[in-house]
């Protein structure tokens, strides 16, 4: 008996440790932003962006984010605060043109992540990460993409796209 139950703590220990080394990214466009100034490039979100960034964080809702990633522009910082707060967390930002895929890799590893990115720079990344051109551009009309990346112990990497309007 003692036996059994030695070898069914050993089981239960090495399967939490195999689970707490998955790696979730959940990517994500900014919502709508306010086009009514062309020559403005870092507008704030419309109240249509306001509402879904706020969808945003009910989408997430039983999700426990370890980070939020978003660029330094108005959109995408407004797009994930509402999520962020939600999880206790502060804003992380990333440059999409400096960011190094092992590099990024390791420091998430074993986390749960959302980036806020842009029409180009949120596929362009999902890309790298994947190591492989699978996703292009997302339409500038659409802000409804949610691209979930995970990476297991092993090297094994799942993708979805899902379209959460």
């Amino acid at each position: 008996m003692k036996k059994l139950s030695l070898i069914c703590i050993c089981v239960f220990v090495s399967s939490f440790c195999y689970s707490a080394e998955i790696t979730t990214y959940y990517f994500i466009r900014h919502a709508e932003k306010n086009r009514s100034d062309k020559e403005n490039k870092n507008p704030n979100l419309t109240q249509k962006g306001v509402l879904r960034a706020a969808k945003w964080s009910l989408v997430f809702q039983n999700i426990n984010f370890d980070a939020v990633y978003t660029t330094t522009y108005q959109r995408t910082k407004q797009t994930a605060l509402p999520t962020a707060e939600k999880n206790g967390l502060k804003l992380s930002y990333y440059n999409p043109s400096e960011i190094n895929r092992k590099n990024f890799l390791f420091s998430n590893t074993g986390k749960t992540v959302l980036v806020v990115g842009h029409s180009n720079t949120t596929p362009q990344l999902v890309n790298m990460l994947l190591e492989t051109e699978k996703y292009p551009n997302i339409d500038d009309n659409n802000n409804a993409n949610l691209y979930i990346l995970t990476f297991t112990p092993d090297g094994k990497i799942n993708d979805s796209l899902l379209v959460i309007d």
